[in-house]
């Protein structure tokens, strides 16, 4: 391949990985975001039923509703394809955890505590929808 060629090639190679490298950064900034919510609900409220994971997901929930209608096509505030990306399925994705909350629902079944297990799934899913919801409705005033 020519020298002109190859140079050419490998911007866009490099311009091709600016998009999962933002997602994959985003990540890790959610993963240590939910880290630390998490931890500090759960010294605050005890282990015994998973609030931190509970808050992590309805508050997450309700900014991926909001960033997703602020952010979208026809909004106010228009964003860049890797901006987005980086926010909904790298921090949101890192922070807001669907294995956790299957784990800790496992434990909670194993342990016995047939309750608190029924009300994780229930309020978690009811909650995410509502948190969902309301962040689209946010972001449906703030577009006007």
């Amino acid at each position: 391949m020519p020298w002109p060629l190859a140079k050419i090639t490998a911007v866009m190679d490099l311009h091709s990985l600016v998009l999962p490298f933002s997602v994959a950064f985003g990540a890790a900034l959610g993963g240590v975001a939910r880290y630390g919510v998490s931890g500090l609900i759960a010294r605050g409220f005890g282990e015994t039923f998973p609030w931190g994971t509970l808050v992590v997901n309805v508050v997450g929930s309700f900014l991926i509703g909001l960033i997703a209608v602020v952010t979208g096509p026809d909004s106010r505030l228009l964003v860049g394809t890797a901006a987005r990306q980086f926010m909904m399925v790298g921090v949101l994705g890192g922070f807001t955890t669907f294995s956790s909350f299957s784990l800790q629902t496992l434990t909670l079944i194993q342990d016995g505590e047939w309750l608190y297990a029924a009300g994780n799934v229930l309020s978690s899913v009811l909650l995410c929808l509502i948190a969902v919801w309301l962040g689209a409705v946010a972001g449906n005033a703030i577009n006007g």
